[in-house]
């Protein structure tokens, strides 16, 4: 018999434990802003906050990131997440660690179906994907908030009780060497689909679980293959079942074994099973070495609410989809830039509270849109009547030949930024603007995400102002959240070079209109026809708040 081998573990990072000051007692300390998990949301969150200025504590039960035995988990960073991991201050990185990709082949049988270029519609300056374990994120995000300051991390505290109240939260703490009690203005639950805060509470998660059953094969090998995204709908080599193939980081490749639904985890999760099964996709001359081996079976739930007075749930704390597309961690990560200016403009007193439901109104809609695309992708790749396998069957076939049919062939939409509804705050509804890489007129390069990176402020693309519109506005954004660029002209305003790209991707372009950006890099408005009143009024509705709250 074969033997399998393994790769030696991967050595992850501890953080030490050190004894909070709240263990030698006295009256009960009042923190701004506490966030329970450091998993990606809650890292991405704290450091986001870190990056504003805005102080902070993270609390966590581990000591370490990602899970011991160093299973690859989430993979799969997509392009918005890399654009807000550019205005952290990580991207580079993370580009530096994980491997870049755009392409991707869908196969039936052993032909080709079609494939896609995720790069052809992109002017970010960051690329479609990067694939990296998600250990090395969060490593990366811990090293960046040490760096930065003014939050503080404790490992090895856990939360064990939360009470919430009209002006804050009391929270219940457990350590190694002793209990304490604090309170929270605001508390951000980011401790994963398991949540200990969320049940305490009692919450309705309307959780269902799925009855498709998968097996992750993390390994090494030594034959060549691209750096694409491969998906086989009825792999041959798998009995005729999905199999998904993603490049890492160390050179580890991901595959995603979809199994009888009845199987024994246990026994699909073996060296010598998992070995025959990657032996029938490799071949018999191949050299490989396992680096994690796991079953799962995916699930979904999804919150009410996401805001319950002083106490916010982001990431799986919130809603959990299945693992198709990669619009799971890539969400969390979203909620958490989501929320982070929010928490910023409010703490510093620069908006009102009513800003902190909008948080609930736009994430909670992508995470509505999400389970939609998700359920979808499940129900295609495992068909529960035989009236779903016949039309399976028909789009695959046609596929190769109609581009209609390409369409309908649905392996995990991989994920975007999702566009946020209308309402009060957002007229126009909001639609995430990519990175584009940009040149001040004096010829040095800059991005989106640079400008946006500074503090925490909207930002007025004006597209060849005047020195008299310039100067009409200047009494009214002295008062708000607010930096005025020009793209193009000459009004004595900091001036980018103005392209066709840039013009087309806002949907502006006119002399005189203004393009409002969210410090998430989310479009609020195009005004065609700034007024100091209109601006005004625009930048109070994008916080929610009116004039006497500035």
């Amino acid at each position: 018999m074969e033997e399998f081998r393994f790769a030696p573990e991967y050595e992850l990072p501890r953080w030490p434990f050190v004894p909070p000051p709240e263990l030698r007692g006295g009256a009960v300390v009042r923190h701004p802003i506490v966030i329970v998990g450091a998993g990606p949301a809650g890292l991405t969150l704290a450091c986001d906050l870190a990056k504003r200025g805005v102080r902070a504590l993270l609390l966590d039960e581990d000591d370490t990131v990602g899970v011991r035995g160093a299973s690859s988990r989430g993979i799969c960073y997509a392009q918005k997440s890399l654009e807000i991991f550019e205005r952290l201050g990580i991207y580079q990185r993370i580009a530096d660690k994980g491997i870049t990709w755009s392409f991707g082949r869908t196969f039936s049988g052993e032909t080709e179906v079609y494939n896609f270029n995720l790069q052809a519609n992109s002017v970010s300056a960051q690329p479609p994907f990067i694939n990296l374990q998600q250990f090395y994120v969060e490593w990366f995000l811990v090293d960046r908030i040490l760096e930065l300051g003014g939050v503080e991390l404790r490992w090895k505290n856990r939360v064990t009780h939360v009470e919430p109240g009209d002006d804050g939260v009391r929270v219940e703490v457990e350590t190694p060497v002793g209990n304490y009690v604090i309170e929270a203005e605001w508390l951000i639950d980011a401790t994963g689909a398991n949540s200990p805060i969320r049940a305490q509470l009692g919450l309705e998660a309307h959780a269902s679980r799925s009855t498709d059953r998968w097996c992750i094969s993390d390994v090494r090998f030594k034959k060549p293959l691209p750096v694409e995204r491969w998906t086989w709908v009825d792999a041959p080599f798998n009995d005729g079942r999905a199999v998904w193939q993603h490049l890492m980081a160390d050179g580890v490749w991901r595959i995603d074994y979809q199994m009888p639904e009845d199987c024994d985890t246990a026994h699909i999760s073996k060296p010598e099973v998992a070995g025959a099964r990657l032996r029938e996709q490799l071949g018999p001359g191949v050299e490989f070495e396992f680096v994690w081996i796991g079953p799962y079976g995916y699930r979904d739930h999804l919150l009410d609410r996401f805001r319950h007075g002083r106490l916010f749930f982001i990431g799986d704390s919130a809603h959990v989809v299945s693992p198709f597309g990669a619009r799971g961690g890539n969400s969390g990560i979203q909620d958490a830039a989501n929320l982070g200016w929010k928490l910023a403009l409010v703490t510093e007193g620069r908006a009102g509270e009513a800003l902190l439901d909008t948080y609930d109104a736009e994430r909670r809609a992508a995470a509505v849109q999400n389970l939609q695309v998700t359920s979808r992708s499940a129900r295609f790749l495992a068909p529960r009547t035989p009236a779903e396998h016949t039309m399976r069957r028909a789009v695959v076939a046609l596929a190769s030949r109609y581009p209609f049919a390409r369409a309908l062939v649905n392996t995990g939409r991989m994920s975007v930024a999702n566009d946020y509804p209308g309402g009060p705050h957002l007229p126009e509804g909001g639609r995430s603007v990519q990175n584009l890489p940009l040149r001040w007129c004096d010829g040095q390069p800059c991005t989106l995400m640079q400008l946006l990176a500074e503090g925490t402020r909207c930002l007025g693309l004006w597209f060849a102002p005047t020195t008299e519109q310039v100067g009409a506005v200047a009494d009214t954004v002295a008062s708000l959240p607010l930096q005025l660029v020009a793209v193009g002209g000459d009004s004595g305003l900091p001036t980018l070079e103005p392209t066709e790209a840039l013009a087309k991707h806002l949907g502006g372009g006119a002399a005189g209109s203004l393009c409002l950006v969210r410090p998430d890099g989310y479009r609020a408005a195009l005004l065609r026809h700034p007024t100091p009143a209109g601006l005004a009024a625009t930048i109070h509705a994008a916080l929610a708040h009116d004039r006497s709250a500035a």
